[in-house]
């Protein structure tokens, strides 16, 4: 039985065209999903990402379990509201999860994971969090819009309530906080995205989700699908779980390095793996691709190097940079000449440093 959002009726009478997305019922596209990306590129729109899994987390000991499920550190998050990027990872090292977490207070984080992750996830969660005593609490009654675009934020708090647009105004990059929309609706307002653009992810409870997509519409701000969404990802040089990294990947491995914290005496889970492979070196790296000939580059395409062979993992034209563009996983060390398989002809192509673009315009060197 495929899931369904609460805007499932609004897309379809927007004539969306509609596909089965990790189980869920969701738009890939409204019409043209070039037009789409570049309505996020260039001025605002919207993603009905309601398939996110909200849970919410309580008790007394709630940091320190974060502290030991989570590569990146939670003690960085100090200010109610402040959010992190961080994965979860297997006693391997692998990547059950990438997932955004939230502070409220020392007893209480929210966290937002994939969809298509969600029943692992949460037994995941679960089965951890016995240890530390900590309620576990999904919530399915919220659902999610983001709003993404060099004018997004403008148009969002333009449907705010006057006495809460100074502050969201103000807030910071990877903060939340609550505050009135339309008819004084609830909002849970994140300042965080997927596209490399600014903006806003809102969490909103369901009985309010199509009021607030239609306030927004009427306010400019375009409906996109999942297509956009991709390209827009992947042009900001942001990782998709399940093509990017999976269990049997460790974020060495998947450019996520960032992200771990390697902090004294925090024994979180999948630590002593990432050890070893930083005092080691890891056999594969991520890379990205440009390919400056006609082509698309797919996921699963074979790519060609001096080390050795590696693939394509996410892959596709920009609309942006009016290219093919992706990212590769290869065996480390010099490269060579990389070549790409595609259908039986070797194509050069360049191997660059992402994201391919930021703030609407192509990087240095793409």
């Amino acid at each position: 039985m495929t899931a369904k959002t609460v805007l499932n009726d609004t897309h379809r009478a927007l004539g969306a065209r509609m596909v089965d997305f990790g189980g869920w019922d969701m738009p890939i596209s409204y019409g043209s999903q070039i037009e789409e990306h570049h309505a996020v590129r260039r001025d605002a729109g919207m993603f009905d990402v309601s398939h996110m899994t909200v849970i919410d987390l309580h008790g007394p000991r709630t940091r320190d379990f974060l502290r030991h499920l989570l590569a990146n550190s939670v003690d960085k998050l100090k200010v109610s509201g402040k959010a992190l990027y961080s994965c979860m990872l297997n006693e391997r090292g692998g990547v059950i999860d990438d997932l955004i977490v939230y502070f409220f207070d020392d007893a209480h984080y929210r966290l937002v994971v994939n969809a298509a992750t969600r029943d692992k996830d949460l037994a995941w969660i679960e089965a951890q969090a016995k240890a530390f005593d900590v309620v576990v609490k999904e919530r399915p009654e919220f659902a999610m819009i983001a709003v993404q675009g060099p004018n997004a934020r403008a148009k969002v708090i333009a449907l705010l309530h006057e006495g809460d647009r100074p502050r969201i105004e103000k807030l910071g990059k990877f903060a939340a906080a609550a505050a009135q929309g339309p008819h004084g609706m609830p909002l849970f307002v994140a300042r965080t995205g997927y596209t490399g653009e600014d903006g806003f992810e809102i969490i909103v409870p369901e009985e309010h989700a199509v009021a607030l997509w239609n306030a927004l519409a009427e306010a400019g701000v375009k409906p996109c699908g999942l297509g956009a969404r991709d390209t827009l990802r992947l042009e900001a040089g942001m990782n998709l779980y399940g093509q990017d990294m999976d269990e049997d990947v460790s974020p060495w491995e998947a450019n996520l390095g960032w992200t771990i914290a390697l902090d004294e005496g925090r024994d979180f889970i999948g630590r002593a793996t990432l050890e070893q492979q930083k005092a080691e070196g890891v056999k594969r790296v991520m890379v990205g691709l440009v390919l400056d000939d006609k082509g698309v580059l797919r996921h699963g395409q074979k790519v060609l190097t001096a080390r050795g062979e590696g693939e394509i993992l996410s892959g596709s034209f920009s609309p942006t940079l009016e290219k093919a563009v992706a990212f590769a996983r290869i065996p480390a060390g010099e490269p060579g000449d990389v070549r790409v398989d595609i259908r039986g002809r070797e194509l050069p192509v360049r191997l660059v440093k992402y994201p391919f673009v930021r703030d609407g315009k192509p990087c240095d060197g793409i």
